[in-house]
């Protein structure tokens, strides 16, 4: 049974970027929506579209505070679980409350799917593969994860949100999915975030030099933000427990992405190396074929028309106006 079309879908971190168009997308289609979002790393400039609209209620407030998902006025049909600092920049900067989000965040979440007998979808990632030494990573890989290196606040709170996940399933027979997100970008990125996209267009309009880490040879698997957002909706309509990755098998090298970004921009900026980062993943790309064969889920939106709509936008974008 589809939850997104049996009440009303609560989306935490839904004034973030993936999340204000998960918001976005379900409010169009006419569903109502409780976005909450304690504005953290999300910002209401996300969403200001959308609130004074019929069905759209935005509530600030932390889920890992236990009172904060009280306020949802039900029925629930679906939980969808997206809040969580997600860009190395915010998680090296907010290692407990990244913790917090993956755990008491979590379960708060859980708690409300749970009295509402409603679907949940926890936003899982790639990161859970930590530094894989299987390629692609089919789901059932257990992953190469560095449980106390400077990036496990954001890996180690997601394995543990998704065992969380599982526990509730088991235990309760709640109705639960987790989708595995890798590499997402478009726009409403923040220019400053730290991630690979937004940092080479911002230093690229702005003429300043491309900073790849390492030789550039480390590869990602980058995935357009309404791709994204089909697999998550994909999710918590059909039913299946998971996890799945969601992600393009379009694999591109950090260097040939710099190279590509200089050239749509018509930027006359140069590569720059810089120190790789520690625990940087060397090669990432998902194998999609549980997603293909559960979800009818396929990524439409090719690297280069991707790369060239994210360009277009912070082009005429403020986000470059506030790095941060």
């Amino acid at each position: 049974m589809s939850g997104v079309d049996s009440g009303r879908v609560v989306v935490t971190g839904g004034a973030g970027f993936v999340g204000s168009h998960v918001c976005e997308r379900l409010t169009r289609s006419g569903i109502p929506v409780s976005c909450v979002d304690n504005l953290v790393t999300g910002t209401r400039r996300n969403i200001a579209h959308l609130e004074g609209g019929s069905g759209f209620e935005f509530i600030e407030g932390d889920v890992s505070s236990s009172g904060t998902l009280r306020e949802i006025s039900g029925p629930v049909g679906a939980v969808l679980h997206l809040a969580c600092p997600a860009s190395p920049i915010d998680y090296l900067r907010l290692p407990l409350e990244t913790l917090e989000a993956g755990s008491s965040g979590t379960r708060n979440a859980l708690e409300l799917a749970r009295r509402w007998n409603a679907r949940f979808v926890l936003a899982s990632t790639s990161e859970v593969y930590g530094d894989p030494l299987v390629h692609p990573q089919p789901e059932e890989y257990w992953g190469n994860v560095n449980p106390v290196g400077p990036r496990s606040v954001y890996d180690e709170s997601k394995r543990y949100a998704e065992a969380l996940v599982a526990a509730y399933r088991r235990t309760y027979g709640l109705n639960t999915g987790i989708v595995r997100i890798f590499n997402t970008y478009g726009p409403r990125m923040r220019a400053g975030d730290g991630r690979v996209v937004p940092t080479f267009i911002r230093q690229a309009l702005a003429g300043e030099p491309l900073t790849v880490a390492g030789d550039g040879s480390q590869t990602r698997s980058l995935t357009y933000v309404d791709d994204t957002v089909d697999g998550v909706l994909a999710m918590a309509a059909r039913g299946p427990a998971g996890p799945v990755n969601i992600g393009s098998s379009e694999e591109t090298t950090v260097l040939e992405l710099a190279q590509r970004i200089i050239g749509l921009t018509g930027s006359a900026s140069v590569i720059e190396f810089v120190d790789r980062p520690v625990d940087d993943p060397g090669r990432r790309r998902p194998d999609t074929s549980v997603a293909r064969e559960e979800l009818g889920w396929r990524p439409r939106v090719d690297c280069a028309e991707g790369l060239k709509r994210t360009v277009e936008w912070f082009s005429r974008s403020s986000a470059l106006e506030s790095p941060e």
